[in-house]
């Protein structure tokens, strides 16, 4: 049963790929909540019982493995460029996601031991995305059944938010944002990956490229990891491998390679389909409800604290909503989102953005962790 379970989680995202590209609804979804929600369906269907053993190793492969692959396209250069709307907003989301989980964590300091571990993890996720989320809780060695919960919480309160974007969000901002003006983004610059559904053959050959050289990176800064410290340590060798893949991006050759990105959002799709077999809903009872309202309270604190600093910013609601999707989301939902608000032209600047807080997600979550135990005198 274990072997198929990990076939499936290999295989399906080939099919939500394909389903995205001929069904109108499945593509306004997208991938990224297809193999969610696939995963979802398999850990909650009556008399289904999944190795959740197996579903966690195959993410913490996935996690080392799309780091590199997604970082490799990134434009690092481009970064100081962009519009600077996009990077207000950008940035602006980043501090409304350390204050809401600073706030909200301080007040539940009461209620679990791992309070500052908890509020790293959702900076994590509330920047970059649910890996940097999973990378931050092996570091600081929370409890897995923790990152199980804040897994299944934020799949449920994602849904909600996601479903707002892609509906009335910007017909609601508009009665206090300014509208989106080509003239205030001088500069938008295109992402350089392609799209995912777009595999030749001729991708093999650099995809191959670069499947090895993150191997490579993952073996460093695992390797090195195990011989500075004399064991496996989470943290360190995930901060090697997020260095090692900006690093690495910095060259021509690498950033030139075809595929990588789209072969990292791979990797992330399998991740996201174990990921969602994790989420089962029979364990959201009892004590589970504190973490669940953690969770809610810490997404929608940040969601309005972002959208009143743009506010008060004049910054317009596309770029507004834009940053948001790609730090609660990361670059996967870009195109979904992009496309409800009828603004391609923030398509490459959000993939973009998505990819900075892959990048920087890990260190603000780490910091931010840290920065609370100091702060309680931990």
């Amino acid at each position: 049963m274990t072997a198929v379970q990990v076939l499936f989680f290999l295989l399906f995202p080939a099919l939500a790929i394909r389903m995205g590209e001929r069904f109108r609804v499945a593509k306004i979804l997208g991938p990224v909540t297809l193999c969610y929600a696939a995963g979802f369906v398999c850990a909650n269907l009556p008399g289904v019982t999944l190795s959740s053993a197996a579903s966690m190793q195959v993410s913490e492969i996935a996690v080392p493995l799309a780091i590199p692959l997604l970082l490799f396209s990134a434009n690092v250069r481009v970064w100081p460029k962009l519009a600077r709307p996009l990077l207000i907003s950008f940035s602006l989301a980043c501090v409304a996601a350390i204050l809401a989980a600073g706030s909200v964590s301080w007040c539940f300091r009461g209620e679990t031991d791992e309070w500052w571990k908890i509020a790293g993890m959702l900076v994590g996720v509330y920047v970059g995305g649910t890996a940097n989320m999973a990378a931050i809780g092996r570091v600081l060695e929370a409890h897995s059944e923790t990152f199980i919960l804040l897994n299944t919480a934020d799949l449920a309160a994602g849904g909600v938010y996601l479903l707002f974007l892609l509906t009335f969000a910007q017909r609601l901002l508009l009665r206090f944002m300014r509208p989106f003006t080509a003239s205030a983004h001088p500069a938008l610059f295109e992402h350089p990956g392609e799209t995912m559904g777009s595999w030749t053959r001729h991708h093999l050959r650099d995809m191959g490229w670069g499947f090895g050289l993150a191997v490579a990176i993952v073996a460093v800064g695992v390797g090195g990891t195990q011989l500075v410290l004399e064991k496996l340590e989470a943290g360190p060798a995930l901060l090697i491998i997020t260095t090692l893949g900006i690093a690495v991006s910095l060259s021509k050759r690498v950033h030139a390679l075809v595929g990588t990105y789209e072969l990292g959002e791979y990797v992330l799709l399998i991740f996201c389909v174990a990921m969602g077999s994790l989420a089962d809903l029979r364990m959201l009872s009892g004590g589970s409800a504190m973490l669940v309202l953690f969770v809610v309270a810490v997404m929608g604190l940040a969601i309005v604290l972002h959208v009143a600093f743009s506010a008060l910013l004049r910054i317009d609601v596309d770029s507004t909503l834009v940053c948001s999707t790609a730090t609660i989301y990361g670059p996967a939902l870009i195109g979904p989102v992009t496309a409800a608000l009828r603004n391609r032209a923030l398509v490459g600047p959000g993939l973009t953005l998505g990819l900075a807080g892959l990048a920087l997600g890990n260190y603000l979550g780490l910091a931010t962790a840290w920065g609370l135990r100091w702060l309680a005198g931990g």
